[in-house]
């Protein structure tokens, strides 16, 4: 009878640890001290698009003198319908996104502050005006990440995203990528 006890409080707090391990580890990839905000206050909207820029040498020097290639290319091509969203985000120092990922793409400009950028393989990315990489990013979509303000400013940022007609603008990771347990 005793070994059945002890066997029965043992299983129930292993349980339990892993309640808690299982909670703590969902509670990290929340988002936390920061905020987005749509800026366009209706649903925008595209139909299939596409659309392809190309400009040459000659064309380049006329225009951007400065510009350091040959060629610029430019290529976007939707079928059926994407909605555009215009966000406008704000990290408080310490605050973080959490784990998650979009269903399109992402163009990112921080234009206060420092955030740092973390993919499921854990390697930190630091963007913001002044630093190595510079103010701007791209997220290509469908990969998890998180950003977080790990300095002691407030740092904002501006995102456009274009992403299939009705699909939600972000899909929230409710646990840390196995590879990155630590943020």
């Amino acid at each position: 009878m005793r070994r059945k006890l002890t066997w029965s409080v043992l299983c129930i707090a292993a349980v339990g640890v892993g309640a808690i391990y299982n909670v703590e580890s969902a509670r990290a990839t929340r988002a936390s001290g920061f905020s987005g905000q749509n800026l366009i206050p209706f649903t925008a909207t595209f139909a299939s698009f596409q659309v392809f820029n190309h400009l040459t040498r000659d064309q380049l020097r006329q225009l951007a003198p400065t510009f350091p290639n040959d060629t610029w290319l430019s290529f976007q091509k939707t079928e059926g319908p994407s909605d555009l969203y215009l966000q406008s985000n704000t990290w408080q120092p310490g605050g973080s996104t959490g784990w998650h990922r979009h269903p399109g793409h992402s163009l990112i400009v921080i234009t206060s502050g420092q955030v740092t950028q973390y993919h499921s393989d854990c390697t930190p990315e630091v963007y913001g005006p002044g630093t190595a990489n510079g103010p701007t990013l791209v997220d290509s979509g469908n990969d998890e990440h998180l950003i977080r303000n790990e300095g002691g400013i407030v740092a904002t940022g501006l995102a456009v995203q274009l992403v299939a007609s009705g699909a939600p603008r972000r899909i929230d990771i409710p646990t840390a990528p196995a590879s990155c347990p630590i943020l």
